[in-house]
């Protein structure tokens, strides 16, 4: 196969990492030899909107995908954790300080979108997945609301996620948030 990108951006928060995530990054593999996978929000933790430290959204993540991709995984994938910057118009030059040189980003984010367009970047809107349903925002409110969340999360990680608490860090931050 012959990949139409050398690299590509693929931007999320992963609060927690869920199947579209992993659609998402499959999507972008098949587009490109490389993905960097930026895991936003870096310096974020211990909050609702926020709840898993950048250590814990990295290790979930790299265990997903080593499971998943194997080898393919080493060669073509890398997570970056990055801190925000909260300077919308300076933030794409800012991943290009901290990012190895890339042709574009792979997102539905319209704000993502609209800051690599005005970067100059190609933006590739991916096929959703399950979106009703498997999206962050709306996986933490079901696990507040005591609603079924776990079959959105991969197989791989789900016990991690019991390890970690993660119910039960939510109940407790959205107490104080």
């Amino acid at each position: 196969m012959v990949a139409a990108y050398k690299r590509l951006v693929v931007v999320g928060r992963f609060q927690p990492p869920h199947l579209g995530h992993v659609h998402l990054i499959e999507y972008a593999l098949s587009l490109a030899e490389e993905v960097l996978v930026v895991i936003g929000s870096a310096q974020d933790s211990f909050t609702f909107k926020n709840p898993l430290t950048a250590g814990e959204r990295y290790e979930l993540l790299d265990k997903i995908l080593k499971k998943r991709l194997g080898s393919e995984y080493y060669r073509r994938v890398r997570l970056i954790p990055v801190m925000d910057i909260n300077m919308n118009k300076v933030w794409v030059k800012y991943l290009e300080m901290l990012l190895p040189p890339f042709q574009g980003v792979v997102t539905r984010n319209p704000l993502v979108t609209e800051l690599f367009r005005d970067a100059g970047y190609e933006v590739i809107e991916q096929p959703m997945y399950n979106r009703e349903e498997c999206e962050g925002t709306k996986i933490r409110e079901r696990v507040l609301k005591g609603e079924e969340w776990i079959s959105c999360i991969p197989e791989e990680i789900r016990e991690d996620l019991l390890r970690l608490d993660f119910e039960g860090r939510l109940i407790r931050l959205s107490n104080k948030d």
